[in-house]
């Protein structure tokens, strides 16, 4: 197949937030078991069109030529394209960089040649989702996003479940550049270096999610659903706590989210292996109030930045033009 299609793609794939494993057991036959978020301001944007031969401009070109490469190869495709990368999100920060960057190249280049790709199917053509769904559900539909943990099958964890993130409430990100969350072989080792994970654990984290976070979210019931991920993230951040030196990865994150929940704020905690915290605030205004009361407070530690997000209720966005001449 011939990538000799004039025109240029564009593609902006979300950024979100891993609130959670559910069951790191496995006695029931599934592992895992996620709990996201999907970002609005957050995510990676590129452009690609047809070129000679395989190329990318830009921050994180080398990744993106390594995922053109896998995509072409799984989706019996040319990888004769150009990308263009115009924003990429912190990369091992707890954001799903990796996946979103995956997921948009292999969705583009579907695109570029007049097709269109599952989100799940460009999952496994780029090597992504080995653990956690909810990134592919980002891509997918946006919102609150729970799969069912990965099973016996050689695919990702199914999404069993989403939800709107109420257009009010707001997420302040607590961002630490100097760190970075562990990925890679390091990831695979601490995983494998973990305590035990009781079934009691698990089962009292999926009542946690079916039973209170999920229909507070339906409800928009923003106190019950504050209180039921600060416990979810508290009992996953003492199980981690052996791996990260402590419940979270970056000592200055950990002072700003004690500050937070010595104001009140209890829907607190760490995306995946961080360095990111993030606090669930009921309105702007109180994010702002929230914000303007650590930077005050935190004037020690200017390493750290604070973000306002909004929740993203769709997925990505993927757009065909007509390619100019000078393209």
């Amino acid at each position: 197949m011939k990538a000799d299609r004039q025109v240029s793609i564009e593609v902006f794939a979300p950024a979100r937030l891993h609130l959670g494993f559910l069951d790191l057991h496995g006695g029931l036959g599934r592992k895992f078991g996620s709990l996201g978020l999907t970002l609005e301001e957050l995510g990676v944007e590129l452009t690609m069109e047809a070129s000679p031969s395989p190329m990318a401009t830009g921050p994180g070109a080398a990744r993106a030529l390594d995922y053109l490469a896998k995509a072409a190869h799984a989706l019996a495709l040319p990888a004769a394209a150009a990308i263009r990368l115009l924003r990429l999100m912190p990369e091992h920060a707890g954001f799903g960089s990796g996946t979103q960057l995956g997921l948009a190249i292999a969705a583009g280049l579907a695109r570029l040649h007049g097709r269109e790709v599952d989100p799940a199917q460009a999952a496994m053509a780029v090597e992504r989702g080995a653990r956690s769904g909810i990134g592919i559900g980002a891509f997918a539909a946006g919102g609150v996003i729970l799969d069912g943990g990965r099973g016996a099958m050689a695919t990702p964890a199914p999404v069993i479940a989403r939800l709107p993130f109420p257009p009010a409430w707001r997420v302040v990100l607590i961002l630490d550049p100097r760190r970075a969350g562990i990925h890679g072989a390091a990831e695979t080792a601490a995983f494998a270096a973990l305590p035990d994970f009781s079934p009691e654990l698990a089962g009292h984290l999926c009542r946690l999610v079916v039973m209170r976070f999920l229909p507070a979210l339906a409800e928009e019931d923003f106190a019950a659903a504050s209180t039921a991920i600060g416990e979810i993230q508290a009992r996953l951040g003492d199980h981690f706590a052996t791996a990260q030196n402590g419940r979270f990865t970056s000592p200055a994150v950990a002072e700003a989210l004690s500050l937070a929940q010595a104001r009140g704020f209890t829907g607190l905690g760490q995306s995946s292996w961080g360095p990111t915290g993030f606090v669930f605030a009921e309105s702007e205004k109180s994010a702002a109030s929230l914000v303007a009361a650590l930077e005050e407070a935190l004037v020690r530690a200017p390493e750290l930045q604070f973000r306002i997000c909004q929740g993203r209720n769709h997925g990505a966005i993927i757009k065909e033009s007509p390619r100019t001449k000078e393209g």
